[in-house]
């Protein structure tokens, strides 16, 4: 669900009565603002619940087709075998994809920066396929299109 943070749109996956863990994508900055021609852009992912917060900075060239990958499980809505995957240009995020037939199982997975990599924190999400997913990823492009430096 995408809504907006003062200025700025927020994506929100997660949360909803089955699950007391969302995922916040929000505060989209370039890297290098100093650059006008910066590609990298760095978003701050939140998982909030009843008793955990963790934040993680991600950083990205041009959001790493995160919304890309997104959109093409959206059209592979029929299925596909295995698990289909994405990462961030530094590891700080990456998504696990598993389509089990009436559902689309995304599992987020936020790390510490490597080279130390000493924790990490995972959560699973459940999409219908298709439109539920489809929509997903129109708010990651927006999101990921809506800095304005």
């Amino acid at each position: 669900m995408i809504e907006e943070d003062e200025t700025n749109p927020v994506v929100r996956v997660g949360g909803d009565r089955y699950r007391t863990i969302s995922l916040r994508f929000h505060q989209l900055t370039r890297s290098f603002p100093e650059e006008r021609d910066d590609l990298m852009r760095d978003f701050l992912v939140t998982a909030h619940g009843e008793s955990a917060r963790i934040e993680v900075m991600v950083r990205t060239w041009d959001g790493d087709g995160l919304d890309v990958f997104l959109a093409e499980l959206a059209e592979a809505f029929r299925g596909w075998n295995g698990t289909r995957t994405w990462r961030s240009l530094e590891d700080d995020l990456t998504l696990a994809a598993e389509h089990a037939g009436s559902h689309v199982r995304l599992t987020w997975g936020l790390h510490d920066r490597l080279p130390d990599d000493e924790w990490r924190f995972e959560m699973t999400t459940i999409h219908a396929p298709g439109e539920d997913m489809r929509r997903l990823a129109i708010e990651m492009r927006t999101f990921l299109e809506s800095d304005s430096l």
